[in-house]
């Protein structure tokens, strides 16, 4: 029987939270996406209500409010994520091996855990975090020009 449960416990641990579950830890999650290359560096971080947007190595942090359902969206997203392999995906892409693209990086800091990927090309994230890394850049000011 104890067996049984150690089992149990191990499989709900690897699957991660659902959605409904990383609502109420809301204020402890944030979203950490950074690109960066010689020439240019941008990050941004999503928390509970609010999105900052940073553009240059010099730039200042953009503040805005972030919807509710952008928010609820990115925690849906990331139910379906398995937070403790993120640093083990494979980037599809290697363009930033020779300058073709931007280093990018997701980090999700859940409480006083932290999961960071490996590095990948900006706009090629790999598969599993595609839909996340997406919804984090469409809510900032990262795409808008200065």
């Amino acid at each position: 029987m104890k067996l049984l449960s150690a089992f149990v416990l191990v499989l709900v641990l690897a699957k991660g939270c659902n959605s409904s579950e990383l609502r109420k830890e809301s204020e402890n999650i944030s979203f950490e996406y950074e690109a960066t290359t010689r020439g240019n560096y941008a990050k941004i971080i999503a928390k509970q209500d609010t999105i900052f947007t940073i553009k240059g190595r010099k730039g200042e942090a953009v503040e805005k409010k972030l919807s509710r359902s952008d928010w609820n969206e990115m925690l849906d997203l990331l139910a379906k994520i398995d937070k403790n392999n993120i640093q083990n995906l494979k980037a599809p892409t290697e363009k930033r091996f020779y300058d073709g693209a931007m280093i990018a990086s997701l980090t999700v800091i859940h409480g006083k855990d932290t999961y960071k990927s490996t590095s990948f090309d900006h706009g090629t994230p790999p598969k599993e975090i595609e839909k996340l890394v997406e919804k984090i850049i469409a809510a900032s000011d990262m795409q808008k020009e200065d």
